[in-house]
């Protein structure tokens, strides 16, 4: 085949220009994401329901909601979490559901349940979680001073947001921190009492003005009118001059006995930027959307934003791109130094500028063909498919090497330009190809991992199988075909020498060579021996997911553990930044409830998030210390966490869940233990070190007890007095004004007093009008009660988290313990999880050495000859364990891409040594050779022929990666460990190859015996 391409020298060229065009054209429609599309296999369902307790939520709402999600296609697990005026159903489902479509199943559903679901709570709202689902930036709005924040909150809402989503590539914006504008009905009590009015003919008399006529219309001759009424309020002026009809038929102007105005509505939470008061808008953008060319558009809309809109203040904060921009720089930067090195390496070892010229135009239109393999598997360009390129490319420089070299030897062996080519590609080629799939026998089962980590393996398998695909091909024809036009009309004289540099490090390999094989059994163990040891070094290792990046920001989670409101939450959030005012470059705070339509984390009015950027990290070590300081002496019942600032890929694969939870059930009351009740039975629960679940953790309450004798005594109905506690407690909506798509609620307010005051100062009317006081019928306790109410498939559970590290083996002490407490208890947590995925992991790298091994004896034919490359792989592994202890750096996700990269280079060199020395034994054989002697001289030889291509693999790789060592900023970080994994593992792989190689395969031939090297070829 390389014989028949090689004659056809301009069909092979204008076909891989035809293949680069191609895949140019291919390459501008990618499109280009921080994450690859992943759909979380879950499902949120966020209930809001104002002024109700978790016990009502959980009993009116979410039950309901559970019951009728049991039977959604493919549904593994149902939980619920109910708090106050909030609440969540979370749905977990097998990774293989078709999420669109159970996205699609679950509001039917929610459709259907409506009737069965309280008429005053607004429609639950259904969150799909999908990668592409975390911001790619957040613009704040901030209002100056004296600006109206009902006015900017409708702009951003009705300008700003639709003039964001109309830029190309945002599929979606979520606001926070809205504020919408009320008309607010202060009753003046004193005045109506005088009159003889209550609260219920104001109310009446506003809904009455309100009305609007239900599609009536009227003929006039030919022509049909739709009737509207003039007298429909638009205005807080046409409220007040709404008249009320008292009890006794007298009339009077509204705004004679109430006060009416414009106000904000009571906010539930709040978003602040540097202490201020103001909006935060997250742009999310289109799935096929290129995320570095969305970015420019949204600067741009801000820069005109500012202009269009000077009363209000614009800033974007936490652009996720700079992490994409770091793998495409590492990727640029591989390439570079990669192709630098290549090139120098090739210049000193080849004493030759056409080689190099050959090795930069391959490696470039190796990766732009790979980009064709992408468009055809529907892979975007984001890190995971950028880091499997970027693994490939040392491999890719690898093979280019070893084909030139092959080449080039058999130049210097007397065959001609054409001949040399064509038995230098041929003598590689199954050799090669069995390197590509050893390499693809680790990545491919990898994909099958379940979860969201397979899901990203798929985009980092697909690219690594591209770029290596690719340089097979670049390396089978291309090479040799610009080798040959390169070389064409130069005579075998052009062909140089070795260096003297490299003649060096032949004398030296020799020596060395000769050494081991004095005593080759001894060697042979002392290598055996360094496994153990160099594999020990793994226990001195930190395990982490990603690398430790140096930031800057922190990410601090509130809950004041105290029955406080949003404006109280805010009060306390200024004031601690007031206490850190110039120690941090800026401060964003999400308080309360979160009004973003994609957000499913907790939700309660007591939390808080704030976030703060630092100048450099000794600031932020010094506040982080101080704001531990301050909750311990401020607030010690607060519960706080401080943490690095989370970015994209920390947002995709943190879980909320606990790593152990005991979850316990009264299944005889089907109901909560109670507080008093459950402290008595944790006395004796058999671990000591322990939390308290959502389900156990307690807040205080007010409970209101009626007398209801005394209702029916005075001969008042219950409902009235219900009614009454709305209006006076709850923000009582009267009615909607509704113009040009803009809503203004009309709400009754009360006066901001405490609850025992108000019920002393409004009364309950009976019969004839008479006034009751609301305290005569009811009595006010404070006690505690849950924060929130925790379930599952088969109902109400309370949980505690284990903080132990085996907790396992509390197991059957816990059951002991449940049943002697008339309890059932089951187990669950992020424990099981972690457990399940080492289990998979196992069962794949068993599977991934079988198809190593397959491979391998397939391409040696020979059983014990795969076993050699096998156990090359500890040594190299040990090494860049090594390393990465000397280096204080932890075993992590890009380390663990080292050892992959490292374990591929080491590998192929490995198969081309050993596929080196079956073919020379077969030569020596072929001239009468036999035996001992063969062996000997194939093993030396052998030595000797990829003595070049191992050591120029092994240098270039190790030089192109030694600048991200000395490198700084976020890409470095990220890099730095799988550089240290790679250089450990070359140096150690490295003498692996030249030296462990040749003693296993002596040892496995059967031929092994006393050794003698002579020079000979």
């Amino acid at each position: 085949m390389v014989k028949f391409l090689l004659s056809r020298p301009i069909a092979v060229g204008m076909t891989f220009l035809a293949l680069l065009i191609f895949s140019v054209i291919m390459f501008r429609t990618l499109p280009i994401s921080l994450l690859p599309p992943i759909d979380v296999p879950q499902i949120i369902i966020k209930v809001n329901y104002p002024n109700t307790s978790p016990e009502s939520i959980e009993r009116n709402v979410l039950k309901p909601i559970r019951e009728g999600m049991v039977t959604l296609n493919g549904l593994q697990d149902i939980e619920s979490k109910a708090g106050s005026e909030v609440g969540n159903v979370r749905l977990t489902f097998d990774f293989q559901t078709k999420m669109e479509l159970a996205y699609i199943e679950v509001n039917e559903k929610i459709d259907r349940l409506t009737n069965s679901l309280p008429d005053d709570m607004p429609r639950p709202q259904v969150v799909r979680i999908n990668s592409n689902d975390i911001p790619i930036v957040r613009l704040q709005i901030i209002p100056k001073e004296g600006v109206d924040y009902a006015e900017v909150s409708l702009l951003t809402e009705n300008v700003i947001k639709k003039r964001l989503e109309q830029l190309d590539g945002v599929a979606l914006v979520d606001i926070n921190g809205r504020q919408e504008r009320v008309i607010a009905v202060t009753p003046n009590k004193p005045v109506m009492s005088g009159l003889g009015f209550m609260e219920s003919d104001l109310v009446q008399a506003i809904q009455d003005g309100n009305r609007e006529l239900p599609g009536i219309s009227v003929e006039d001759g030919q022509f049909r009118y739709y009737l509207r009424l003039a007298s429909k309020l638009e205005t807080a002026e046409d409220v007040g001059n709404l008249p009320v009809r008292g009890p006794e038929g007298n009339t009077v102007l509204l705004s004679k006995i109430a006060k009416v105005n414009h106000t904000l509505s009571k906010p539930t939470g709040y978003h602040l930027f540097k202490g201020k008061e103001s909006l935060v808008v997250t742009v999310h953008k289109q799935t096929a959307a290129k995320m570095n060319e969305t970015m420019p558009l949204i600067y741009e809309a801000v820069e005109l934003f500012k202009e269009d809109y000077p009363q209000v203040d614009f800033e974007l904060t936490q652009d996720q791109s700079s992490l994409l921009n770091a793998g495409i720089n590492n990727l640029q930067t591989s390439l570079f130094f990669g192709g630098l090195f290549a090139f120098a390496i090739l210049f000193v070892f080849m004493g030759n500028y056409r080689m190099p010229i050959i090795i930069g135009i391959s490696l470039p239109a190796s990766l732009v063909i790979s980009f064709m393999v992408f468009y055809f598997f529907n892979i975007s360009i984001n890190v995971i498919s950028l880091s499997g390129l970027a693994l490939g490319l040392g491999m890719l420089i690898d093979n280019a090497i070893i084909v030139l070299d092959n080449i080039n030897r058999k130049r210097e062996e007397g065959f001609s330009l054409f001949e040399a080519c064509v038995v230098g590609v041929n003598e590689v080629q199954s050799a090669l190809i069995s390197s590509v799939l050893t390499t693809l026998a680790v990545f491919v089962p990898l994909v099958f991992l379940s979860g969201v980590a397979g899901a990203l393996f798929y985009d980092q398998a697909v690219s690594v199988a591209a770029i290596l695909s690719v340089s097979l091909l670049v390396a089978f024809i291309l090479l040799p075909l610009l080798y040959f036009l390169l070389f064409k009309n130069k005579d075998k004289q052009s062909v140089k020498e070795d260096s003297r540099l490299f003649r060096g490090m032949l004398k030296g390999y020799k020596l060395l060579f000769k050494r081991f094989f004095t005593r080759p059994g001894l060697s042979l163990i002392v290598l055996f021996l360094l496994i153990p040891l160099l594999l020990a070094s793994i226990q001195f290792l930190k395990v982490e997911g990603l690398p430790p990046v140096e930031k800057f920001d922190v990410l601090i989670s509130l809950d004041w553990n105290e029955p406080i409101n949003a404006s109280q939450n805010k009060n306390r959030i200024q004031h601690l930044l007031e206490q850190l005012e110039g120690k941090f470059t800026v401060a964003e705070s999400d308080i309360g409830l979160r009004q973003f339509i994609l957000y499913e984390g907790e939700n309660a009015i007591q939390q808080a998030d704030l976030y703060l950027m630092f100048a450099n990290q000794t600031d932020k070590e010094n506040v982080t210390r101080q704001l531990q300081q301050f909750f311990i002496k401020q607030f010690p019942q607060a519960s706080i966490e401080i943490k690095d600032a989370p970015n994209a890929f920390d947002q995709l694969f943190s879980s909320n869940r606990p790593n152990f939870e005991v979850r316990f059930k009264n299944t005889e009351t089907k109901r909560s233990v109670g507080p008093n009740q459950m402290n008595a039975l944790m006395e004796n629960f058999p671990v000591k070190d322990w939390s308290k679940g959502p389900g156990l953790q307690e807040g205080a309450s007010v409970i209101f007890k009626t007398d209801l004798e005394k209702l029916a005594l005075y001969g008042l109905e219950v409902n009235q007095l219900i009614t009454s506690i709305e209006r006076l407690f709850g923000d009582y909506l009267i009615t909607d004004i509704r113009q040009f798509g803009e809503i203004i609620p009309i709400r009754l307010r009360n006066d901001q007093l405490d609850f025992q005051s108000l019920l002393k100062r409004n009364f309950i009317h009976g019969e004839e009008g008479v006034a009751y006081a609301l305290d005569e019928f009811i009595t006010a306790n404070y006690d505690t009660h849950y924060k929130f109410v925790t379930a599952d498939r088969s109902g109400i559970f309370q949980s505690v988290n284990l903080n132990i590290t085996e907790p396992t083996s509390y197991e059957d002490e816990i059951r002991s313990w449940a049943v002697n407490e008339n309890l059932t208890v089951n187990f669950a947590g992020q424990y099981f999880e972690d457990q399940e995925t080492i289990k998979q992991l196992m069962g794949i790298l068993m599977v991934s050495i079988l198809l190593l091994y397959f491979i391998l004896a397939a391409q040696f034919e020979s059983f014990l000859q795969p076993l050699i490359v096998i156990f090359t792989l500890p040594l190299g592994v040990g090494g860049a364990f090594l390393v990465l202890w000397l280096t204080g750096t932890s075993l992590n996700v890009m380390s663990a891409i080292g050892l992959v990269v490292m374990l591929g280079i080491m590998v192929n060199d490995a198969i081309l040594k050993i596929d080196t020395i079956n073919r020379l034994r077969v030569n020596y054989r072929a001239n009468g050779i036999v035996g001992k002697e063969a062996l000997t001289k194939a093993l030396y030889r052998a030595g000797e022929i990829r003595l070049k291509p191992i050591v120029m693999t092994s240098i270039t790789t190790i030089l192109a990666l030694v600048p991200v060592v000395f490198s700084a900023g976020l890409g470095a970080d990220l890099q730095r460990p799988l550089v240290f994994s790679v250089i450990g593992g070359l140096t150690i792989g490295t003498f692996t190859a030249l030296y462990f190689v040749p003693l296993a395969y002596y040892f496995l031939s059967g031929e092994s015996g006393s050794v003698k090297f002579g020079d000979e070829r």
